[in-house]
């Protein structure tokens, strides 16, 4: 029985070039929203528990919402420019190492394959195809599961997370300072938990984890930290009065 369907990828499976630098985007996107939303509504839940007053609910919330983007965008940049630097130095580690033993790195090669279950001719084969084609980018893929072409982005991961930080941030300053009191609070706790939801459903699909335990995790989340700062708020300003 003869197989007709195309060699090659799967068509549902994720093996589309840029693929790790999409992720990456996508990741630092999603947990920038996240972090807007429950960090910003945290400050003016806080802040509107505190006081009826407009301006001290806006004065909060948007110092919250440019120093959590700038502090996001500047934690992405770091953490992605250190597993970049890393990537770097890896590469040319293997660059160096097959310029001055090109025999004994073909030996791991094929050891490597052979590890992974081929036989000693198959290997040998294998090794030798890939070795002739880009000796290099073979290296990079078994030992070290990195491809050169595809090493993520300090900046495009820095930018993903404060444009995305910004927008969710945005939701629960727009609600609280578009309702009324004492409407405010309950539709800012609505509108940030069905926000969480989505948040959480968005990052469990990019991992392909469970989708309904993320939304719970991530919904209680938001809720305690809400609640906590709502309480402190209450307390604080029955207190100042």
């Amino acid at each position: 029985m003869t197989d007709d369907r195309p060699l090659g990828p799967h068509p549902d499976e994720p093996h589309r070039p840029g693929l790790a630098q999409r992720l990456n985007g996508l990741r630092a996107g999603v947990l920038g929203a996240n972090d807007g939303i429950v960090s910003t509504a945290a400050v003016v839940v806080g802040v509107a528990g505190a006081t009826a007053e407009v301006g001290p609910v806006l004065l909060a919330g948007a110092a919250a919402l440019v120093g959590g983007a700038v502090s996001m965008a500047l934690g992405e940049y770091v953490s992605v420019s250190s597993q970049r630097d890393s990537e770097h130095a890896l590469i040319e580690k293997e660059r160096r190492e097959l310029a001055t033993d090109p025999e004994g790195e073909f030996a791991e090669l094929v050891g490597l394959y052979r590890a992974q279950g081929l036989s000693e001719p198959t290997a040998t084969a294998v090794a030798r195809e890939l070795t002739d084609s880009d000796a290099l980018a073979a290296h990079l893929s078994i030992e070290l599961n990195i491809d050169q072409s595809d090493v993520v982005s300090p900046w495009s991961a820095a930018i993903a997370s404060a444009v995305a930080f910004t927008v969710g941030a945005l939701l629960p300053l727009a609600t609280i300072l578009l309702v009324s009191h004492p409407a405010r609070i309950a539709l800012t706790f609505a509108s940030v938990l069905v926000a969480l939801a989505i948040t959480g459903y968005i990052a469990a699909w990019i991992g392909g984890a469970r989708r309904l335990r993320a939304i719970i995790r991530t919904v209680v989340g938001g809720a305690l930290a809400l609640g906590a700062t709502f309480l402190i708020g209450s307390l604080l300003g029955t207190g100042m009065v």
